[in-house]
């Protein structure tokens, strides 16, 4: 599996911050245990995937720990019978492990989580042989999207674009805003320039057409029912086969249960807020050896 941690900025500002709201006072808690060097476990206790690593590395880092993985990121986590799973040794002083617990452990839960979320949809798609792409959204939690759309990476899916900077994507209220589809088109084109993809959500197949002969990139069919985005891909395909490239992606209410009917051979990608947005959380805990 790649490493996706070589994709990451400098993340130290932005753990630094998760510590400094856990504790933006007094410690009372590390007074009581005092810096005695202890080791700790992160134990997982339910089934995913693991992710969210070079985060968890960083909080504890920042906090003088030493973290030993017993499990590489992206692997599944399995606790079986017992109930919990090793995956991680950390040592330190102990009112340092307990100032990097909690904030290490909400991060990892919650990557986890995704990760698992995307590994899923990833394996319905394999199963089903399908060649199109599975792509995360941007409708991620605030100040945590680098978190999230790692930990997509991690699932094996397609991040989608990162922010408004990324990719022009005219929606129903640029359209709306702006009177029409191929006037939303022109005006973005006119400082994308060539160097940005342009994609239109469209609601119907006569929306798509306006959005294809005005130039779009990306056609996103949204809201559409498994069989009528089919029919809706195939014909757009077939009308514009010689005179217009564009891709086509899904997009709208998809689900692990509701997607396998999207999987069709004339769409390109398919894309999930669902990836990001009410996932269960994978548990893990932190437990000082003794």
């Amino acid at each position: 599996m790649s490493d996706y941690s070589h994709l990451l900025p400098s993340i130290h500002a932005t753990v630094a911050q998760w510590l400094a709201e856990d504790t933006p006072s007094f410690d009372y808690g590390g007074f009581v245990v005092g810096d005695t060097i202890q080791s700790a476990t992160l134990y997982a206790k339910s089934n995913g995937i693991l992710a969210g690593v070079p985060f968890f590395n960083e909080v504890f880092a920042q906090v003088n720990c030493k973290v030993e993985w017993l499990i590489k990121e992206g692997q599944p986590v399995v606790p079986g019978p017992s109930g919990k799973l090793p995956v991680a040794k950390v040592t330190g002083a102990a009112r340092q492990l307990l100032l990097g617990e909690r904030p290490a452990l909400n991060m990892l839960a919650r990557a986890s989580g995704i990760a698992t979320r995307a590994k899923q949809l990833r394996d319905v798609k394999d199963r089903l042989n399908w060649k199109g792409v599975i792509a995360a959204t941007r409708k991620t939690t605030p100040g945590f999207r680098l978190v999230e759309k790692y930990a997509s990476l991690v699932g094996g899916v397609d991040p989608h674009r990162m922010d408004l900077s990324s990719m022009i994507m005219l929606k129903d209220n640029h359209i709306w805003s702006h009177g029409s589809i191929t006037a939303a088109v022109k005006q973005a084109r006119s400082v994308g320039g060539f160097s940005l993809k342009i994609e239109v959500e469209c609601g119907s197949e006569a929306e798509a057409d306006e959005a294809i002969l005005a130039g779009a990139d990306i056609i996103m069919l949204d809201n559409f029912d498994g069989p009528g985005i089919h029919i809706c891909a195939n014909s757009l395909k077939t009308k514009y086969k010689n005179t217009h490239h564009f891709l086509i992606e899904g997009s709208g209410g998809l689900t692990l249960d509701n997607v396998e009917p999207y999987m069709s051979p004339h769409v390109d990608v398919l894309s999930f807020g669902s990836i990001t947005q009410s996932v269960p959380h994978i548990d893990f805990s932190l437990k000082v050896d003794h």
